[in-house]
């Protein structure tokens, strides 16, 4: 959770690579223009809105004005916050109305009036604790999945894990589906993407060493990844590792 205040004018851009995060932002003033894998037209423009996953590069427009409070879902808690199928949100931006209705424009009435940062954030601490606690579990069956997913860095074949379960591995893509907004094989995609990256930021291993670690067939592969999920080339994205 996080309290974002941008102070200075002017037309900030950023670029975000394919994440497991579901974000919330409600803002008080200003907006973001916001592109999928792409630059964001002259209609996309969002003041409070929810996103689900995207196995792409996100183009992030900002005019110095917004001020928001951020809240970052694992997808899981985010199905149950939400209380909607993951697919609704999936490879889209949706207004806080269409996500939590008139608890959320309550929410972020409250918000705006409250001037305390820190009273602030409590309020929207209490709101996700109240809103999660009250909703049903998720179903166990992916919850395990998806943390196999998650510890096997991405590795694990998709028909193994449905047979862990016993489930064929059409209702396991169907349900995970639901919980997550994606299918195990693109989760497992961005999950080993965001392990290479982690690696590769660390900057303690070669491309190629990289690429081998995290189960690529081979640099090109990870490369090819890294166009679609980043937008850029590792190189770029990065300064160059040896």
């Amino acid at each position: 959770m996080t309290g974002y205040c941008e102070v200075a004018a002017g037309h900030f851009r950023q670029v975000e690579a394919a994440s497991l995060v579901v974000p919330l932002v409600i803002n008080f003033s200003g907006s973001f223009a916001i592109g999928l894998g792409r630059a964001p037209g002259d209609n996309e423009h969002f003041g409070s809105f929810a996103a689900g996953l995207f196995a792409g590069p996100v183009v992030i427009d900002s005019f110095g004005t917004a001020s928001c409070v951020q809240i970052d879902f694992t997808p899981l808690a985010a199905r149950r916050f939400f209380r909607m199928p993951m697919t609704e949100l999936t490879d889209r931006m949706v207004t806080l109305d269409d996500a939590l209705g008139a608890d959320g424009l309550a929410l972020r009435e409250r918000l705006a009036n409250e001037p305390d940062w820190h009273r602030r954030l409590d309020l929207a601490e209490r709101f996700v604790e109240t809103r999660i606690a009250a909703a049903p579990p998720n179903r166990p069956e992916v919850a395990w999945a998806y943390g196999n997913v998650l510890s096997t860095g991405g590795r694990m074949p998709v028909t193994a894990i449905a047979k862990d379960i016993g489930w064929s591995r059409k209702h396991l893509a169907g349900q995970f589906t639901a919980e997550t907004g994606l299918g195990p094989k693109t989760f497992a995609r961005i999950v080993r993407f965001n392990r290479a990256l982690t690696l590769g930021q660390a900057g303690t291993s070669g491309w190629a060493g990289i690429a081998a670690e995290c189960g690529y067939s081979d640099q090109a592969h990870l490369a090819r990844e890294f166009r679609e999920m980043a937008g850029a080339t590792p190189g770029s994205w990065k300064a160059p590792i040896a």
